[in-house]
């Protein structure tokens, strides 16, 4: 089923306990997030048990703070997610379809992400899991339901080093992605929605190569959002034979 205009303005909207606005749409079997400028005056949104893959196509929305997507079929997030809704304090993507620990990468973007849970997914069975994702999102203060512990954070300090220089450890992986580089939505466009660039597999060897090359935290970020974007700098593609990962 497609989400609508007409399911999102027909769909029950309630105060919940936490006294947020509450957009209920679970249970309809949506494909896809589309036409979610319609639910801007919701601080929750509760899409649950729906068939969506891919967490993303939202416009800004900066009312949002809780997002429940259990139960879904989610392999891949959005990697500017973060810019469209950028106060999200609570995400529950239980018993989905998330793979690798970089595809967690992107909600790192989200600077006041305090409650998230992953658990059901592939990647919470993966080696270094929990120390990862309290790398990666220093915000987070409870993940899978248990608080993140002081020493919890120094082990993974330990693992990974710093944003500026990340351990060989850490930049494995983040050179490591389920799905490869896709087009993310474009943030409610529905004409744009879901179209990618295809990239060959050269491009995605070379791609790999070069985020594994980089030298900080920041500049893996800035070649993954060029990426996301359809865009390869030249001296990715000029710089001879393309790195086996």
């Amino acid at each position: 089923m497609r989400l609508t205009t007409d399911l999102i303005n027909n769909s029950l909207s309630f105060i919940n306990c936490l006294t947020e606005r509450e957009l209920d749409l679970r249970g309809h079997k949506i494909s896809a997030i589309e036409n979610m400028g319609a639910a801007r005056d919701n601080d929750a949104i509760d899409l649950t048990d729906n068939d969506i893959a891919q967490l993303g196509n939202f416009p800004l929305q900066p009312r949002l703070r809780t997002l429940f997507l259990g139960q879904n079929r989610v392999s891949n997030i959005q990697p500017n997610l973060s810019t469209s809704i950028p106060n999200l304090q609570t995400l529950v993507l239980t018993k989905n379809r998330l793979t690798e620990l970089a595809d967690l990468d992107p909600l790192a973007g989200f600077k006041k992400l305090v409650f998230l849970v992953v658990m059901g997914n592939p990647v919470a069975a993966k080696e270094n899991y929990r120390y990862w994702v309290i790398w990666r999102c220093p915000s987070v203060r409870f993940l899978d339901f248990a608080k993140v512990k002081h020493d919890e954070r120094e082990r993974a300090a330990e693992l990974f080093g710093t944003s500026d220089e990340p351990t060989e450890l850490a930049r494995t992986i983040m050179g490591i992605k389920s799905k490869g580089f896709s087009l993310p939505a474009t943030n409610g466009n529905d004409a744009a929605y879901g179209k990618e660039r295809i990239y060959t597999e050269d491009e995605k060897k070379r791609m790999r190569a070069a985020i594994q090359a980089a030298k900080s935290l920041t500049e893996m970020a800035q070649l993954e959002k060029a990426f996301a974007e359809g865009k390869i700098p030249a001296y990715v593609l000029e710089g001879g034979e393309p790195m086996e990962t």
